[in-house]
């Protein structure tokens, strides 16, 4: 066998086994891709509620609570007769708090702007430890 021959036999061996090795790391490494962040539309909203002047639960389609936590509550929000005004502008599609433009109002007066820092879609477990009087 000739030296050529001997390196790229070498070589060819030595791909082989890097290739397997990748492969192998691909299929035993976790997950590590980010959670795609659930979204939803403003016209399947169907109610909501407030606990707190910094937290606001909203009801979407038959079953999904989302938890909006505030960074300008008010307690507006638990005053009777008060409701939630939003405006879209565009697609009326949420996916990060900046999508909301949300203002309550008591029917009276100014709607005070109410401003969204997180956004949470809550799991059914979440649902069901929420209070029944603070469920929306």
């Amino acid at each position: 066998m000739t030296k050529l021959t001997f390196l790229m036999r070498a070589a060819v061996a030595g791909f082989a086994l890097a290739t397997a090795g990748a492969a192998q790391a691909q299929t035993d490494a976790p997950a590590t891709a980010k959670p795609r962040t659930p979204c939803f539309s403003l016209s399947d909203w169907r109610g909501w509620s407030s606990p707190s002047r910094d937290v606001l639960y909203m009801k979407v389609r038959q079953k999904d609570v989302y938890r909006l936590d505030l960074t300008r509550g008010t307690s507006r929000l638990n005053s009777a007769g008060s409701h939630i005004v939003s405006v879209v502008r565009g697609s009326d599609r949420i996916c990060n708090p900046i999508d909301l433009d949300l203002r309550v109002s008591d029917g009276l007066g100014f709607a005070m702007p109410i401003r969204a820092k997180t956004i949470t879609k809550l799991t059914p477990e979440e649902i069901a430890a929420i209070p029944k009087k603070d469920r929306p």
